[in-house]
Protein backbone atom coordinates (compact mmCIF):
# COMPACT_ATOMS: atom_id res chain seq x y z
CA UNK A 1 0.00 0.00 0.00
CA UNK A 2 2.91 2.13 0.76
CA UNK A 3 5.41 2.12 -1.66
CA UNK A 4 8.47 4.50 -1.14
CA UNK A 5 11.39 4.67 -3.88
CA UNK A 6 14.67 5.53 -3.39
CA UNK A 7 13.04 9.04 -1.98
CA UNK A 8 15.75 11.87 -0.91
CA UNK A 9 15.34 15.50 1.04
CA UNK A 10 17.50 17.92 1.80
CA UNK A 11 16.54 21.37 4.06
CA UNK A 12 19.36 24.40 3.24
CA UNK A 13 21.14 21.72 1.72
CA UNK A 14 20.99 19.58 4.63
CA UNK A 15 20.22 16.20 3.96
CA UNK A 16 17.59 14.72 5.72
CA UNK A 17 16.77 11.53 3.79
CA UNK A 18 18.88 9.56 1.62
CA UNK A 19 17.91 7.56 -1.00
CA UNK A 20 15.15 5.58 1.46
CA UNK A 21 13.28 2.19 -0.51
CA UNK A 22 10.27 1.22 1.34
CA UNK A 23 7.81 -0.64 0.59
CA UNK A 24 4.87 -1.61 3.91
CA UNK A 25 1.68 -3.97 3.68
CA UNK A 26 -0.77 -4.01 5.77
CA UNK A 27 -0.18 -3.98 9.34
CA UNK A 28 1.05 -1.86 11.72
CA UNK A 29 4.32 -0.60 11.08
CA UNK A 30 6.67 1.07 13.61
CA UNK A 31 9.31 4.15 12.23
CA UNK A 32 12.00 4.87 15.21
CA UNK A 33 14.88 6.32 14.96
CA UNK A 34 16.45 9.68 16.96
CA UNK A 35 15.28 13.08 16.78
CA UNK A 36 16.28 14.58 13.67
CA UNK A 37 16.79 10.81 12.11
CA UNK A 38 14.46 11.79 9.08
CA UNK A 39 10.86 10.18 10.93
CA UNK A 40 8.23 12.64 10.43
CA UNK A 41 9.83 13.75 7.07
CA UNK A 42 9.27 10.52 5.52
CA UNK A 43 6.01 10.64 6.60
CA UNK A 44 4.97 14.16 5.68
CA UNK A 45 6.57 12.97 1.99
CA UNK A 46 3.94 9.97 2.33
CA UNK A 47 1.01 11.94 2.71
CA UNK A 48 2.04 14.50 0.06
CA UNK A 49 2.79 17.48 2.01
CA UNK A 50 6.03 17.56 0.83
CA UNK A 51 7.62 16.03 -2.68
CA UNK A 52 11.12 14.18 -2.87
CA UNK A 53 13.87 16.21 -4.02
CA UNK A 54 14.85 12.81 -5.40
CA UNK A 55 12.47 9.72 -5.84
CA UNK A 56 8.95 8.85 -5.86
CA UNK A 57 6.08 7.68 -3.30
CA UNK A 58 3.44 5.79 -3.99
CA UNK A 59 -0.19 5.46 -2.09
CA UNK A 60 -1.64 1.81 -3.22
CA UNK A 61 -0.09 2.63 -6.37
CA UNK A 62 -0.79 6.08 -7.03
CA UNK A 63 1.51 9.19 -7.15
CA UNK A 64 0.00 12.37 -5.71
CA UNK A 65 1.13 14.73 -9.00
CA UNK A 66 -2.11 12.69 -11.21
CA UNK A 67 -4.36 11.34 -8.15
CA UNK A 68 -4.16 13.42 -4.82
CA UNK A 69 -8.08 13.54 -4.38
CA UNK A 70 -8.25 9.60 -4.47
CA UNK A 71 -5.04 9.31 -2.45
CA UNK A 72 -6.77 11.70 -0.55
CA UNK A 73 -9.59 9.51 0.69
CA UNK A 74 -8.35 6.78 1.30
CA UNK A 75 -5.49 8.36 3.59
CA UNK A 76 -5.64 8.93 7.46
CA UNK A 77 -2.72 11.78 8.53
CA UNK A 78 -1.62 12.72 12.02
CA UNK A 79 1.07 15.55 10.97
CA UNK A 80 3.45 16.79 13.60
CA UNK A 81 1.57 19.95 13.29
CA UNK A 82 -1.77 18.40 14.01
CA UNK A 83 -3.24 20.58 11.34
CA UNK A 84 -6.22 21.36 13.66
CA UNK A 85 -8.75 24.88 12.61
CA UNK A 86 -7.24 26.38 15.63
CA UNK A 87 -11.00 28.75 16.10
CA UNK A 88 -13.49 25.84 15.61
CA UNK A 89 -14.16 23.58 18.56
CA UNK A 90 -13.51 20.06 18.98
CA UNK A 91 -16.49 19.01 17.35
CA UNK A 92 -16.67 21.25 14.64
CA UNK A 93 -13.35 20.08 13.64
CA UNK A 94 -14.88 16.77 12.96
CA UNK A 95 -17.43 17.72 11.44
CA UNK A 96 -15.65 20.18 9.10
CA UNK A 97 -13.42 17.44 7.65
CA UNK A 98 -16.12 14.62 7.23
CA UNK A 99 -17.66 16.20 4.02
CA UNK A 100 -14.26 16.61 2.25
CA UNK A 101 -13.43 12.77 2.23
CA UNK A 102 -17.17 12.79 1.65
CA UNK A 103 -19.10 11.82 4.62
CA UNK A 104 -22.20 12.94 4.24
CA UNK A 105 -23.55 15.13 7.96
CA UNK A 106 -25.20 12.26 9.38
CA UNK A 107 -22.37 9.93 8.77
CA UNK A 108 -20.13 12.71 10.60
CA UNK A 109 -22.20 13.36 13.46
CA UNK A 110 -22.35 9.41 14.68
CA UNK A 111 -18.88 9.33 13.39
CA UNK A 112 -17.79 11.88 15.67
CA UNK A 113 -19.94 11.08 18.05
CA UNK A 114 -18.45 7.56 18.40
CA UNK A 115 -15.03 8.77 18.59
CA UNK A 116 -15.17 11.45 20.90
CA UNK A 117 -16.66 9.42 23.28
CA UNK A 118 -13.88 6.50 23.12
CA UNK A 119 -11.47 9.11 23.57
CA UNK A 120 -13.17 10.70 26.64
CA UNK A 121 -13.62 14.05 24.72
CA UNK A 122 -17.37 14.26 24.76
CA UNK A 123 -17.40 16.48 27.59
CA UNK A 124 -15.32 19.20 26.15
CA UNK A 125 -16.58 18.88 22.46
CA UNK A 126 -17.80 22.02 22.27
CA UNK A 127 -13.82 23.66 23.70
CA UNK A 128 -12.30 26.18 20.68
CA UNK A 129 -9.06 24.11 19.48
CA UNK A 130 -6.74 26.56 20.43
CA UNK A 131 -7.97 26.55 23.91
CA UNK A 132 -7.40 22.73 24.58
CA UNK A 133 -4.51 20.96 26.45
CA UNK A 134 -2.26 19.05 24.38
CA UNK A 135 -3.32 15.63 24.97
CA UNK A 136 -7.01 17.32 23.87
CA UNK A 137 -5.58 18.37 20.67
CA UNK A 138 -3.71 14.97 19.75
CA UNK A 139 -6.93 13.02 20.34
CA UNK A 140 -9.01 15.49 18.35
CA UNK A 141 -6.49 15.43 14.95
CA UNK A 142 -6.10 11.62 15.76
CA UNK A 143 -10.56 11.35 15.86
CA UNK A 144 -9.84 13.70 12.52
CA UNK A 145 -7.47 10.85 10.79
CA UNK A 146 -10.05 8.29 11.75
CA UNK A 147 -13.42 9.54 10.92
CA UNK A 148 -13.33 8.26 7.23
CA UNK A 149 -11.96 4.91 8.45
CA UNK A 150 -8.88 5.17 5.41
CA UNK A 151 -7.19 1.78 3.80
CA UNK A 152 -3.70 3.52 4.83
CA UNK A 153 -3.03 5.58 8.34
CA UNK A 154 0.16 8.01 8.78
CA UNK A 155 0.68 8.79 12.34
CA UNK A 156 3.47 11.03 13.81
CA UNK A 157 3.56 10.29 17.28
CA UNK A 158 0.09 9.08 18.09
CA UNK A 159 0.89 8.14 21.90
CA UNK A 160 2.86 11.15 22.66
CA UNK A 161 1.24 13.29 25.75
CA UNK A 162 -1.90 10.68 25.80
CA UNK A 163 -3.13 9.66 29.06
CA UNK A 164 -3.10 5.87 29.58
CA UNK A 165 -6.48 5.54 28.95
CA UNK A 166 -6.78 6.98 25.95
CA UNK A 167 -3.33 5.12 24.47
CA UNK A 168 -5.21 1.49 25.44
CA UNK A 169 -8.11 2.58 23.30
CA UNK A 170 -5.47 3.87 20.40
CA UNK A 171 -3.94 0.73 20.48
CA UNK A 172 -6.97 -1.69 20.35
CA UNK A 173 -8.23 1.04 17.54
CA UNK A 174 -5.01 0.27 15.35
CA UNK A 175 -5.03 -3.71 16.27
CA UNK A 176 -8.39 -3.58 14.94
CA UNK A 177 -7.73 -1.25 12.10
CA UNK A 178 -4.86 -3.76 11.35
CA UNK A 179 -6.78 -7.15 11.82
CA UNK A 180 -9.08 -5.67 8.94
CA UNK A 181 -6.29 -4.64 6.54
CA UNK A 182 -5.35 -1.30 7.29
CA UNK A 183 -2.34 -0.66 6.30
CA UNK A 184 -0.22 1.60 9.27
CA UNK A 185 2.54 3.30 9.38
CA UNK A 186 3.65 5.14 13.24
CA UNK A 187 6.69 6.78 14.79
CA UNK A 188 6.68 6.64 18.23
CA UNK A 189 9.57 6.99 21.33
CA UNK A 190 7.64 5.08 23.13
CA UNK A 191 9.39 1.53 22.77
CA UNK A 192 7.10 -0.50 25.15
CA UNK A 193 4.37 0.55 22.71
CA UNK A 194 6.17 -0.40 19.84
CA UNK A 195 6.89 -3.48 21.02
CA UNK A 196 2.92 -4.65 21.93
CA UNK A 197 1.56 -3.73 18.65
CA UNK A 198 3.89 -3.46 16.02
CA UNK A 199 4.34 -6.24 13.50
CA UNK A 200 7.31 -4.35 11.67
CA UNK A 201 9.59 -1.91 12.89
CA UNK A 202 12.09 -0.11 10.50
CA UNK A 203 14.74 2.06 12.27
CA UNK A 204 16.34 5.18 10.66
CA UNK A 205 19.64 6.67 11.31
CA UNK A 206 20.95 9.74 9.35
CA UNK A 207 18.45 9.93 6.89
CA UNK A 208 18.74 5.80 5.89
CA UNK A 209 17.71 2.59 6.92
CA UNK A 210 19.53 1.11 9.30
CA UNK A 211 17.28 -2.10 10.41
CA UNK A 212 14.16 -3.65 9.48
CA UNK A 213 12.67 -6.44 11.14
CA UNK A 214 9.97 -8.38 12.46
CA UNK A 215 9.77 -7.95 16.29
CA UNK A 216 7.81 -11.35 16.85
CA UNK A 217 10.59 -13.08 14.50
CA UNK A 218 13.89 -12.44 16.88
CA UNK A 219 14.65 -13.05 20.52
CA UNK A 220 16.01 -9.55 20.83
CA UNK A 221 13.74 -6.74 22.53
CA UNK A 222 12.86 -3.88 20.71
CA UNK A 223 14.30 -1.66 22.63
CA UNK A 224 17.82 -3.66 22.76
CA UNK A 225 17.85 -3.36 18.99
CA UNK A 226 17.37 0.09 18.93
CA UNK A 227 20.02 1.16 20.80
CA UNK A 228 22.25 -1.87 19.56
CA UNK A 229 22.34 1.12 16.54
CA UNK A 230 21.69 4.18 17.59
CA UNK A 231 23.81 3.85 20.83
CA UNK A 232 23.44 3.34 24.59
CA UNK A 233 22.89 6.43 26.34
CA UNK A 234 26.29 7.06 28.86
CA UNK A 235 24.86 10.66 30.27
CA UNK A 236 27.87 12.06 32.20
CA UNK A 237 26.21 12.48 36.03
CA UNK A 238 26.15 16.32 37.11
CA UNK A 239 27.18 16.78 40.62
CA UNK A 240 25.43 19.84 40.89
CA UNK A 241 21.98 18.38 40.24
CA UNK A 242 22.72 15.93 43.05
CA UNK A 243 21.84 16.25 47.17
Amino acid sequence: MIDCRAASKSYASQPVLRGIDLVVEPGICALLGANGAGKSTLLRLLSGLEEPDDGSVFIDGLGFRDHPVEIRRNLGVLPEGLGLFESLTIIENLMAIGPIYGLTKSETAARATNLLGLFELTQGRHTVARNCSFGMRKKTALAMALLHRPKVLLLDEPFEGIDPSSSAVIEMLLGQLSSDGATILLTSHILSIVQKIATRVVILRHGRIESDFNPPTINEEVEEVYFNIVGKPQPEVLDWLGS
